[in-house]
């Protein structure tokens, strides 16, 4: 039997196909809707049911966590529960498991990928051919789970975007940023802002590229773009901080970490870097993956001042950038500020004063005397008491948004999407009225999809002093738009990226045991009895035992998973 589409628009109106078995509540924040059923006409006969396969459930491991736990664990640390990956995590435990993807060899980069399609051709310079397909490719599928999360987190801290890139090669200056930030994902957060202050397309993004010293004559003044948000965005922020995150305050006022001198000041250190352009042209994107260069002559040479220091006149290029980028990591809110961020993009938007301060001390120093090593970083923010505390779980000021990529990348990962041609055309998912309202690496600002302190107006999110970042993007529009493009891509894939429900199929004539599993895998078993309840009243109305009724059934069973309030709020 044929899947028949629900369609739900933004007054809340259902069209659907006459006869069909469908289900539509408004949740907070969310609605919750089901595909169609039966035509009304008499059901074929039934056909003999899947000979049922291994057990779904592998066998537990008293030593370890619950398959539950390791879910919920996964939901943190990973692109998405697989089963494979939640019977790992419960045969080596969660410091195990981090310790192994730690360990795992690097996935094939973005660049090879774009290269090896052929589209470093001249042909291809002035559009964004395989930008995306290149990005989703790696977040949907590669082994290194944990390594694409953080990379994720990384380039949502530190923003760069594809509309945004110029000098032509748009798909290189996207795949070479986001090889760049996986290259150090693990490594020293030093090193990464070192690696992005010399990127050529973060030059291109905030415009220092050829940027010049102070002329007199003519009136030119250093471009201060990226001076600017590498201190209010990549490390400093804008409010003095205690090590727990909370503002300093003196006289009860907050204060500033910087002003527009210090701005000034710095962005003198970025005078005269430009595009390394060995090999003497820009016809093939080799470019845009080497290091910036100076232009000895565009450079500003004089005394550069800033946060209280000075860089003496006469100092070089390269060790003013040195120099500065010491002075700014040195910066006693450069732990809180992002760790608290690398916090929020895994674990909970709201972490306590006391899970930062914990974190902050791990970026301080990671116990070898080392400041800033991100695989530490990491490795506390994961196996954090706040983290991992079951009790957190009932505590409605714990847990996020799970964000639309990091929702579409759980149905992907779950079910083994794959794109048998190697296309990957996922496209561009920012249209919030059709696909996602969110799509990687293509933020319309370097503010990020949504800001860290945002908080949802007139909400009670608001009311309680707490902050909500991914409601940013959370509107009627996108939460209708979320709905049905999931049910198509459930249903249909995307292009020929399609999932494999083949281990669905000997449970999907039992309504429990088909939720009971996605439950489990999507949602770390975090539906309440009260919508379980109500998914399973919706399955039950809808034919069963042909392998096309099965097929039905899996089909709005996973789209009304995907669009369950427990499972968009993870915990």
């Amino acid at each position: 039997m044929a899947d028949h589409e629900l369609t739900i628009d933004s007054t809340g109106e259902q069209d659907r196909e006459s006869g069909g078995s469908t289900l539509a509540v408004a949740v907070p924040a969310l609605l919750l809707a089901a595909c169609g059923g039966g035509s009304g006409a008499p059901a074929p006969s039934p056909a003999p049911a899947p000979a049922p396969g291994p057990a779904p459930v592998p066998p537990p491991v008293p030593s370890g966590p619950s398959a539950v736990e390791a879910s919920r664990f996964l939901a943190q640390a990973s692109m998405g529960a697989t089963r494979e990956q939640i019977a790992r995590v419960q045969a080596v435990g969660y410091a195990g498991w981090l310790d192994e993807q730690f360990a795992m060899a690097p996935s094939s980069t973005r660049w090879d990928f774009l290269v090896a399609r052929g589209l470093n051709t001249v042909a291809n310079k002035n559009g964004e051919a395989g930008a995306d397909a290149a990005v989703w490719r790696k977040l949907l599928t590669s082994p290194d789970t944990l390594r694409q999360r953080v990379t994720l987190a990384l380039s949502e801290i530190i923003v760069t975007s594809v509309s945004g890139f110029s000098g032509g090669w748009k798909a290189f200056s996207a795949a070479a940023f986001l090889d760049l930030l996986e290259a150090d994902a693990f490594g020293n957060y030093r090193i990464l802002l070192e690696k992005v202050s010399t990127s050529a397309p973060m030059g291109e993004y905030l415009t220092f590229r050829g940027s010049v010293k102070f002329n007199a004559t003519t009136g030119a003044l250093p471009d201060e773009n990226y001076a600017r948000e590498l201190l209010q965005l990549f490390t400093i922020g804008l409010v003095a901080l205690n090590l727990d995150g909370t503002p300093k305050l003196a006289g009860g006022q907050q204060q500033e970490t910087y002003g527009q001198d210090d701005i000034a000041g710095l962005a003198r250190v970025f005078t005269g870097w430009n595009y390394d352009l060995a090999g003497g042209n820009t016809d093939t994107p080799d470019f845009k993956r080497r290091p910036m260069v100076v232009t000895a002559a565009r450079h500003e040479t004089g005394a550069k001042a800033f946060l209280g220091t000075t860089i003496p006149a006469g100092t070089s290029a390269d060790e003013s950038l040195r120099r500065a980028l010491d002075v700014i990591f040195a910066h006693p809110n450069t732990a809180p500020f992002i760790g608290r961020q690398l916090i929020m993009r895994l674990v909970c938007s709201n972490p306590s004063p006391a899970y930062v301060t914990r974190i902050a001390t791990v970026f301080n120093n990671d116990g070898t005397g080392i400041k800033g090593n991100l695989k530490a970083v990491v490795k506390a923010i994961l196996l954090d008491d706040e983290a991992r505390a079951a009790a957190r779980i009932a505590d409605p000021a714990f847990g996020k948004q799970r964000e639309p990529i990091l929702r579409l990348a759980a149905w992907a990962r779950a079910f083994k999407a794959d794109s048998p041609s190697n296309a990957w055309a996922v496209g561009n998912t920012s249209d919030p009225a059709t696909r996602l309202g969110q799509s990687p690496l293509r933020s319309a600002s370097v503010f990020n999809f949504f800001r860290p302190g945002y908080v949802p107006p007139n909400s009670a999110i608001g009311s309680a002093g707490m902050v909500a970042p991914e409601f940013q993007i959370t509107n009627e529009s996108s939460v209708v738009g979320y709905v049905n493009f999931m049910q198509t891509v459930v249903r249909s894939g995307i292009g020929d990226v399609k999932a494999d429900y083949t281990a669905l199929m000997p449970l999907a004539d039992t309504a429990q045991a088909l939720l009971d599993e996605l439950n489990l895998v999507l949602a770390a078993g975090q539906l309440s009895a009260a919508t379980m309840s109500l998914l399973k009243g919706a399955l039950d109305s809808m034919p069963s035992g042909t392998d096309a009724a099965r097929q039905n059934r899996i089909h709005t069973a996973l789209t009304l998973m995907l669009a369950a309030p427990e499972f968009i709020i993870q915990k």
